[in-house]
């Protein structure tokens, strides 16, 4: 439900409630726009210098070793983050810095650092604390970023602390300084953030202490201020606006005790129809149904807004293309459609050094009319506006103590916006103001300063193909709004109503089919089969398949991995290749069964007292459910994506579980896992070297009925341990 559309005479009130759409509303005395990893990244590093009390960090990723300032800060201190965070805390007395970062999924484990709680926290000075955050639902993610210093000044926007974010505002091709960590060049990329100081710093420190104390469980005090009224403020930077009400609006799924928090989905939606003239949107992503129908419905008025979107050709690697690049290209059709006035303009901001390709957009603005500003954390998704941790500043003009106060706010508001627009027209702030007041049009100034061939904001038109567009599922499953509970679903094992419902295991079969599937589609119908040669893939297989002591080597392979806790089911879909089905299906359970025993022996010899002191409560409450239900929590335990394959095993064995009821278990709730990745990969692949209705015909019926044999499994054996 949204607001209605104001009438256009009347004077805009008051579109900020605490509780809706905000969560607080505080005073700021100073407030500046970073636009651009530059301006951002060096005031960060200033202020954190300044630093006499505290420090918090919250961030969806981190890393150790990225440079704030790639030129050198000259400040007399260590240029890699973690050496200067180090060095900052070890100098002055009393500095207490946290670090709080997402406990982030094994799918992006390969673009993470490692070992950064070593590097954070085991070889740092004590004052120095760094934690991962796992508190919240599976499949979420904790996306606040924010930067504390003393309570005094914050940051907040769409950077995190970590590499290929730098860059500065002109974006140029071959800058030596955008190199990440591994001295690897990364392409320009475009973000935002805001600074600001007062009473708004000190409410985003309780929200930072909150999320640590989530997070952790220690409960932490603000620290007392120096009482000298110096201000970590960096000297270097500007203030845009002065003395003006800021509000915090944030997202936060329902997890636990925790009731969920949707302010920003809100926001967006009041703030839409609040609406006058026009709407300027600058986001990463554009798939969320809340925000889509918002404007839909503005654009279809008569009188509605003008609505200016700024986003990526396309998205980041060919997995973002296919899920998310499609939600961008239904909703963009959406949204055509609804726009029977042409008010309605997709945008990316061209380069021309880059040929066809676009400036990477990773900014989070909205700005409406002259009245409302918000920047933060949160992408115009789904996920940002139920499931993930989200964190964004609003300015708005109608909400302050007095009119001189609201002046200012609607010159910062225009002032953001025009620089964002000047920057991607090349042109100056003022040229885009002038051109919007001459013509009265936001949409009318874009079109008239745009220039082809240069610098510039080429339309935007995402699309994908037909048949991808097809393939992929609700997005319910690829850009979830809300939550689920696994971990109830475990310790339960099926609801306790006498109906049966299908399986969380069941939807993430049918999640990674159609992922597979859209696979097998786009190598055939896009670029991606010229980046691998399948046929060369298969000779290699063959060869390896060949060799004598392939069998045992494999069956090897699969305990090393469970010792480094490599990814079971990514060996499993190796073993299907070299071997084939029938004997691929074979190694493969023997392998996991091996490599469970193995790691199962280690968590038996360390024993439960040292597991349950380094497990954490979610999984010694795992490892009471093993010990108490045996064969059938085990067997639930291997159909839920509940924990990593060797992390379950260790706990396991350090349960009251027996070996006998432990393997039989891992053999029920893996077999149906191993026999679909088997034989998917078998027909997959041949699906690629011969694509044609009858090969993707078998694929599908291959998919269905190990789906099927899964959903029996799990009504017949662990719907009769139920209904004891």
């Amino acid at each position: 439900m949204t607001s209605p559309s104001p009438a256009l005479g009347s004077k805009p009130a008051a579109l900020l409630q605490p509780g809706r759409n905000c969560w607080r509303i505080e005073q700021a005395r100073r407030v500046a726009y970073l636009i651009d990893g530059e301006p951002y990244f060096s005031a960060v590093r200033a202020a954190i210098a300044r630093a006499r009390r505290s420090i918090y960090i919250l961030g969806w990723d981190i890393d150790s070793r990225m440079r704030l300032v790639p030129d050198g800060a000259g400040d007399g201190l260590p240029e890699p983050l973690g050496e200067f965070l180090d060095a900052v805390v070890a100098r002055g007395k009393g500095i207490q810095a946290r670090v709080l970062s997402w406990d982030f999924a094994m799918l992006f484990a390969l673009e993470r650092e490692w070992l950064t709680t070593y590097k954070l926290d085991w070889r740092t000075h004590r004052h120095l604390r760094f934690r991962l955050d796992d508190r919240h639902p599976f499949g979420a993610s904790h996306h606040q970023k924010v930067v504390v210093v003393d309570d005094t000044v914050a940051f907040v926007g769409g950077f995190d602390l970590t590499r290929c974010r730098w860059d500065t505002s002109d974006h140029l091709p071959d800058d030596p300084r955008r190199i990440d960590p591994d001295g690897k060049p990364y392409g320009p990329f475009h973000d935002v953030g805001v600074i600001v100081e007062g009473d708004v710093a000190e409410a985003l420190g309780n929200l930072a202490r909150e999320r640590w104390c989530r997070a952790t469980g220690v409960k932490v005090k603000p620290a007392r201020p120096p009482g000298d009224g110096l201000s970590p403020w960096p000297p270097h930077v500007q203030p845009d606006m002065l003395d003006v009400r800021v509000a915090i609006a944030r997202t936060e799924p329902r997890f636990d005790r925790f009731e969920g928090v949707e302010e920003i989905r809100w926001l967006h939606q009041d703030a839409i129809a609040s609406a006058r003239h026009h709407i300027y949107l600058e986001n990463q992503y554009f798939s969320s149904a809340a925000v889509g129908a918002a404007l839909a419905q503005r654009l279809g008025e008569p009188t509605g807004p003008e609505v200016v979107l700024v986003t990526p050709q396309r998205e980041s690697g060919w997995l973002e293309e296919t899920t998310m690049g499609v939600l961008r290209s239904r909703l963009h059709r959406r949204l055509l459609a609804a726009d029977t006035h042409g008010r309605y303009r997709a945008y990316c901001p061209h380069l021309p050094e880059l040929g066809p390709k676009c400036l990477n957009v990773h900014s989070k603005v909205m700005t409406v009319d002259d009245e409302l500003l918000t920047v933060g954390s949160a992408n115009l998704s789904n996920r940002s506006m139920g499931f993930d941790t989200e964190c964004n500043l609003v300015f708005e003009a109608a909400t302050q103590a007095d009119e001189a106060a609201a002046e200012r706010v609607r010159a910062g508001v225009a002032l953001m916006r025009n620089r964002l627009l000047a920057e991607h027209l090349a042109v100056s702030p003022d040229t885009v103001a002038a051109e919007t007041r001459e013509r009265r049009s936001l949409k009318g100034a874009v079109e008239a300063l745009r220039r082809d061939g240069e610098r510039t904001l080429a339309p935007s038109r995402p699309e994908v193909a037909p048949e991808i567009d097809a393939l992929l599922p609700d997005q319910a499953l690829i850009d979830p709004e809300s939550p689920l509970d696994p971990d109830r679903f475990v310790a339960e094992f099926v609801p306790k109503d006498a109906k049966p419902r299908i399986s969380r295991r069941t939807l993430t079969v049918a999640a990674v089919v159609f992922g597979l599937g859209m696979l097998a589609a786009a190598w055939h119908f896009t670029p991606l089969q010229e980046l691998l040669d399948l046929d060369t893939l298969m000779r290699t297989a063959r060869r390896l398949r060949e060799h004598r002591l392939a069998p045992l080597l494999m069956l090897l392979g699969y305990v090393v991995a469970g010792l480094i806790a490599m990814p079971v089911t990514a060996l499993i879909a190796v073993t299907g290749i070299v071997f084939g089905p029938v004997q691929g299906l074979i190694y493969a359970m023997m392998g996991s069964l091996l490599s469970a025993a193995t790691t199962y022996g280690i968590g038996r010899a360390v024993g439960r007292d040292m597991v349950r002191r380094f497990a954490g409560p979610r999984i010694n409450r795992l490892s009471r459910i093993l010990g108490r239900r045996g064969v059938v929590a085990m067997t639930v335990v291997r159909m839920l994506p509940v924990a990593p394959f060797s992390l379950i095993n260790v706990v396991a064995g350090a349960s009251q579980i027996n070996l006998r009821d432990y393997l039989l278990g891992t053999f029920l709730g893996m077999a149906p896992g191993i026999c679909m990745t088997v034989l998917f990969v078998d027909r997959f692949t041949e699906a690629v070297r011969r694509p044609g209705l009858g090969t993707f015909t078998l694929l599908a019926v291959v998919v269905a009925l190990v789906v099927a044999a899964s959903i029996l499994i799990r009504q017949r054996f662990i719907g009769r341990e139920t209904a004891r």
